[in-house]
């Protein structure tokens, strides 16, 4: 690639995580041009879907995420495995206003590699919190899909106040507590049927290409 096509590149990707910031990823990607300062048809030329352009946006941010996860496995504490994915998690979604809706899209049912990563994503969370139980630390009755409920929460309220760090900090800390064996004798109500993939913030208008 020429430095010139690099030059471009990058000022496509720098703004289309601007623009999906302020817009949610369903804005027109001839803004997403515009904010770059390139032609249209020089975005497509690099990115021609919208889920390539959303894929390489926040790929940085998706990578931190998968490395979490294995980095939380290779803890031999498995509730400070938990905590440390939650928090990095809840950061990424403070830090990048438009890299929550990204992370659920990123990996769409149609396209068979992103679906393997997505149910190896499954399956190691799921052990997480299967030996996080075991260990006594993480109540018994957590499921994975509290995850999005978790996700779901912490996403309103950075969306609402997105320069307030600390009510992000304190909410996640509320939360980690709340999952912790021993913190409540009540059990909780029936889990939702919520996933990452069905999560409110990922729909909206129909995605256009």
């Amino acid at each position: 690639m020429r430095a010139d096509a690099r030059r471009n590149r990058e000022r496509v990707l720098v703004a289309a995580r601007a623009v999906f910031a302020e817009h949610g990823i369903d804005a027109p990607m001839a803004t997403v041009a515009r904010r770059a300062g390139v032609g249209v048809a020089t975005l497509y030329r690099h990115f021609p879907t919208r889920d390539a352009l959303v894929r390489g946006a926040f790929a940085q941010q998706t990578e931190t995420c998968v490395r979490a996860l294995a980095e939380a496995l290779a803890v031999p504490d498995p509730w400070q495995g938990f905590q440390h994915l939650v928090e990095t998690v809840c950061a990424l979604q403070r830090e990048e206003r438009g890299f929550p809706a990204a992370f659920i899209a990123a990996f769409p049912e149609s396209t068979s590699e992103h679906a393997r990563s997505r149910q190896r994503a499954e399956r190691d969370f799921m052990t997480l919190v299967r030996r996080a139980q075991a260990s006594g630390a993480l109540r018994a009755d957590f499921h994975p899909s509290d995850l999005a409920v978790i996700l779901l929460a912490h996403c309103a309220l950075v969306t609402a106040l997105p320069d307030d760090g600390a009510a992000s900090r304190r909410l996640v800390a509320y939360l980690l507590q709340s999952f912790r064996a021993g913190t409540a004798n009540e059990p909780l109500p029936p889990p939702t049927a919520l996933t990452l993939r069905s999560l409110p913030i990922a729909a909206g208008n129909p995605r256009r290409q």
